[in-house]
C-alpha cells in the first residue's frame, strides 16, 4: 500500500522509523483499547499481575543469579549448551579486533534474517555434538556451521564472512543441504528466504558506503570507530540501509517503509504531519538490532540508549498476553481465522503488545528485587517475556500462537 502526502517522503519516512514514534503512537491504540473503543480487543489491566507474576518467575527459573543476557539470537546460537560464540573465536584464531567484530556481525545478519518459521517437520541434526534442534534454535545452530563452511562468503579462503557476491551465488539447493533439508524434513519458505539473501546482497552493494567490502559487518567500520555507539543509531543505519529488502510493499511515494502498516485510528494532533494512519513496527530490524549489541560490547564499544528500543511485537511476545488474559480478541472466530499480517487485527495486537510490554517490563524488574534502571528491556525480553510466552503456548497448543497469522516470515 502507498499512501501520499505533502510532507516529504524521505521526511515522513524517517520520522516512522524513530521507536518514538513506535511506543507514542502503541500508546494511542492501547489507551483506545483500554476505553472500550477497539473493534479487536479489550483490555483487562487486573490481569497485568498474573503476567508480571509469571514472568517473574520464569526468569528467576531461568537466570537464578539474575545474569540476564540480552534477548538476542546470539541465545540461539547458545543452544544446547554449546558456546558457538567461542567457536568462532577460535576459528579466528589471531584475528585483531575488527576482523572478529565483521565476522560476528556477518553471523548475526543472516542469522537474523534466516530466523522465520521453520514448520512442524524441520529439524537440524548437529554434527559433532550429535543434538538436534527445531524452530528457531534449529535455524541458529544449522546457519553457525553454514556460516563456518563458507556457505555465505565468495572467498573460499576466507570463509568466516559474508559478502554480497556469495549471496548473490547462494542458490535454494545449497541452502537447503546446508540446513539438511530432505523429503522428511521439509523447511519451510526455502526460496524465500533465499531471495531475501539475494536482495540483502543488492543492498548491501547499493550501500557500500556503509557496508566496506560489501559486508554486513562494515558495519562496524561504519558505527564503531569511538569508545561508544547509541542503540537507535545502529537501528537508523539498518532501517536506512536495509528498508528495500523487505517485502511488505508498504511505502510513502517511492520510499519503502519496511515493517509498517496502515491503522485508520493513527491520528489526531500527537501524530506529525503526513504520517497519519501508519503503524510502525520495524520488528525485525530491532531484533536485528537487539543481536548487534553483543558484537560491539565484545570490541569494546559500549552501546548507549538500551531502552530506546521497544519490545518486539511478535507472537511470543503478544501470545502472553492473550494466554495470561490481559488482552482479549473481541471477534468470536478469532482464533479459527487466518489473518494476513496487514489486516487490522494484527496490527492493533502488535501495537497493543509494544505499549502493554513497556508497562510490564518495570513491574517485572520490581517484583524480581531489583531496580529498573538496572534491568533494561533487552533482559525482561529475554528473563522473560519470550519465554513465558512461549511456553504458555506448549502447553495450550503445542507450541503454536493463539492467532493463526499467514506470514513471509518478514515480520514473525
Amino acid at each position: 500500500m502507498s499512501i501520499t502526502t505533502d510532507t516529504t517522503d524521505a521526511e515522513a519516512a524517517a520520522i516512522l522509523r524513530r521507536t518514538g514514534e513506535i511506543r507514542s503512537r502503541a500508546g494511542l491504540l492501547t489507551e483506545r483499547a483500554r476505553a472500550g473503543d477497539s473493534e479487536w480487543f479489550r483490555v483487562d489491566d487486573d490481569r497485568l499481575d498474573d503476567a508480571v507474576t509469571l514472568v517473574a518467575e520464569v526468569t528467576r527459573r531461568r537466570y537464578p543469579t539474575l545474569d540476564i543476557p540480552f534477548h538476542s539470537r546470539w541465545r540461539h546460537v547458545e543452544a544446547g549448551g554449546v558456546d558457538r560464540a567461542a567457536d568462532l573465536d577460535r576459528r579466528l584464531d589471531t584475528a585483531d579486533t575488527g576482523r572478529r567484530a565483521r565476522a560476528q556481525i556477518d553471523l548475526a545478519v543472516v542469522s537474523v534474517l534466516l530466523d522465520a518459521g521453520a514448520g512442524p517437520d524441520w529439524y537440524f541434526d548437529e554434527p559433532g555434538t550429535g543434538l538436534r534442534f527445531t524452530r528457531s534454535e534449529g535455524l541458529a545452530v544449522a546457519g553457525v556451521h553454514a556460516f563456518f563452511d563458507g556457505v555465505f562468503s565468495s572467498d573460499p579462503a576466507d570463509p568466516l564472512r559474508v559478502d554480497a557476491a556469495g549471496l548473490r551465488a547462494l542458490t535454494a539447493d545449497r541452502l537447503a543441504a546446508a540446513f539438511g533439508v530432505t523429503d522428511r524434513t521439509p523447511l519451510v519458505g526455502l526460496e524465500g528466504r533465499t531471495a531475501l539473501l539475494h536482495r540483502l546482497a543488492d543492498a548491501l552493494d547499493t550501500r557500500s558506503e556503509v557496508y566496506t567490502d560489501t559486508r554486513p559487518g562494515g558495519l562496524f567500520d561504519h558505527l564503531g570507530g569511538t569508545d561508544s555507539v547509541g542503540a537507535h543509531d545502529i537501528l537508523s543505519v539498518l532501517l536506512d540501509t536495509l528498508a528495500p529488502i523487505w517485502l511488505a510493499g508498504n511505502q510513502i511515494g517511492e520510499v519503502p517503509l519496511g515493517d509498517c502498516w496502515p491503522h485508520p485510528v493513527v491520528r489526531g494532533e500527537q501524530i506529525p504531519a503526513g504520517t497519519a494512519g501508519w503503524m510502525p513496527f520495524h520488528k525485525l530490524s530491532q531484533w536485528l538490532t537487539y543481536s548487534l549489541l553483543e558484537p560491539f560490547s565484545w570490541a569494546g564499544v559500549e552501546v548507549t540508549g538500551l531502552d530506546e528500543l521497544t519490545a518486539l511485537p511478535e507472537y511470543r511476545n503478544g501470545g502472553l498476553l492473550i494466554d495470561t488474559g490481559v488482552l482479549t480478541p473481541r471477534p468470536a472466530d478469532a482464533a479459527d481465522t487466518v489473518w494476513q499480517v496487514g489486516d487490522e487485527l494484527v496490527v492493533e495486537w502488535r501495537a497493543l503488545t509494544v505499549a502493554l510490554l513497556g508497562e510490564l517490563a518495570p513491574r517485572v524488574a520490581d517484583a524480581l528485587g531489583v531496580d529498573p534502571a538496572s534491568l533494561p528491556l533487552a533482559c525482561v525480553l529475554e528473563g522473560g517475556t519470550w519465554a513465558a510466552g512461549r511456553e504458555l503456548a506448549a502447553v495450550r497448543r503445542n507450541g503454536l500462537p493463539p492467532l493463526q497469522i499467514a506470514s513471509d516470515g518478514t515480520v514473525f
